[in-house]
């Protein structure tokens, strides 16, 4: 832990950089700066990665931790954080490895089946190895996610509700990165939840249900950002032992991909079982954002949320 009180801190909150996520990771930016500020951190700065003197300004800056609010390429998938590393500048995120693996959707089933955590069905594929519409449908059924395998915020993905749909969704998926899975349609409740913390700190926040407006058929980019009084139930109208289930299931998803700090994992509630998504290693922190809307309802002003996610990285690094 530093020595440094917090008005004696430098903090660099990195927002902006160069993905298809750049404006919504200027507003978790901003609201992370204003959360600093509230803490009484002294010195908050927002770098944008994108701006051509950022290496400079990593590198003369003096910060003591780098807040990193990046979404999507050049930031969940642990490009800044190797920058970071070398630089020997604390940063809030997971490590670049599995920074990287959480950003594949594809090996991130792969360990979370390992962990023995529920999946459903998918094919995953780049152009070279695609295989026919019929060999996709025979493991995943006739209603499907098509999207990016490695991507963010739901960008490039397409709901498939006959086969015949599915050929124009893989090839806009592809138009979003080189990887391509086409996952089964699960139905059930949507259900979203933090995992915050590290080892015996980590635990999970209420559990979000995701309630669907009339318009829309998924968790898309129009929904992500609307009023949460709209779309958040917090918590989630689950029976105790579901409820329960899922907030494990977040907080295993989180160690299974070796990651620290903050996680936020998505769930399909089914009459099964849950059944994971994704998880998103490095999650929106704006204000219609599901994390900060999670915390307020746990009884954590998003400014204390902001310096729990300093802490761990200043003990990380061993300050």
């Amino acid at each position: 832990m530093s020595d440094k009180t917090r008005q004696d801190m430098k903090i660099a909150v990195l927002a902006g950089g160069i993905s298809d996520e750049r404006e919504i990771s200027l507003a978790s930016g901003a609201h992370v700066v204003q959360g600093l500020e509230e803490a009484g951190y002294g010195a908050v700065e927002l770098v944008d990665p994108a701006d051509p003197s950022f290496l400079n300004t990593m590198s003369t800056g003096s910060f003591d931790v780098a807040f990193i609010a990046l979404h999507g390429r050049g930031g969940e998938d642990g490009m800044t954080q190797h920058v970071l590393e070398f630089m020997g500048i604390p940063y809030t995120a997971s490590s670049p490895l599995a920074s990287g693996i959480a950003m594949d959707k594809d090996l991130s089933k792969l360990l979370y089946r390992r962990a023995g955590l529920p999946v459903a069905p998918s094919v995953t594929f780049g152009r070279a190895d695609m295989p026919s519409i019929e060999e996709i449908i025979e493991v995943v059924g006739p209603q499907s996610f098509v999207k990016p395998a490695v991507n963010g915020s739901s960008y490039g993905i397409s709901l498939v509700k006959d086969p015949s749909e599915l050929a124009a969704a893989i090839e806009f998926a592809f138009e979003h990165g080189e990887k391509v899975m086409v996952e089964r349609r699960v139905f059930g409740t949507e259900c979203s939840v933090a995992a915050v913390g590290d080892g015996d700190t980590l635990r999970a926040l209420p559990v979000v249900e995701i309630l669907m407006p009339k318009q829309s058929e998924f968790y898309d980019l129009e929904v992500k950002y609307a009023d949460p009084a709209e779309i958040h139930r917090i918590p989630a109208q689950l029976p105790e032992d579901v409820y329960a289930q899922v907030q494990d299931i977040a907080c295993r998803a989180h160690e299974a991909l070796g990651l620290y700090g903050i996680s936020r994992t998505d769930v399909i509630v089914t009459e099964e079982g849950p059944v994971i998504l994704e998880t998103n290693n490095i999650p929106g922190m704006t204000p219609e954002s599901l994390v900060p809307d999670e915390a307020r309802h746990a009884g954590i002003a998003f400014s204390d949320l902001c310096v729990e996610l300093v802490d761990l990285a200043l003990e990380r690094a061993g300050r």
